[in-house]
């Protein structure tokens, strides 16, 4: 169970980095365990939790979005876990001034 899907920093200075944390709660019977992480473009990079969740425990997905152009943005990170088949797609958006 995710907290939230989609993270909106609202307005961030150009040329600052800025570090946007997923988290979820593992509210299942089973350890789940997160196979792989994709950003959907170069200007992000992610750190996850790499041990297994176990049930009732947290977990966490990190994405830092380089704010390199002025302007809008949306970024996705898809998560793969061992729970479910579909893969689930995090969302990051903000405006860079």
């Amino acid at each position: 169970s995710w907290k939230s899907d989609t993270v909106d920093v609202g307005e961030i200075p150009q040329g600052t980095p800025k570090l946007i944390e997923f988290t979820f709660q593992n509210t299942g019977t089973k350890e789940v365990v997160i196979t792989n992480v994709k950003t959907s473009c170069g200007c992000t990079a992610s750190d996850y939790t790499k041990e297994a969740i176990a049930p009732g425990k947290s977990g966490f997905v990190k994405a830092t979005y380089n704010a390199a152009a002025k302007g809008s943005f949306t970024k996705t990170v898809t998560v793969t876990t061992n729970a479910d088949e579909t893969p689930k797609v995090l969302t990051l958006k903000g405006n860079v001034i």
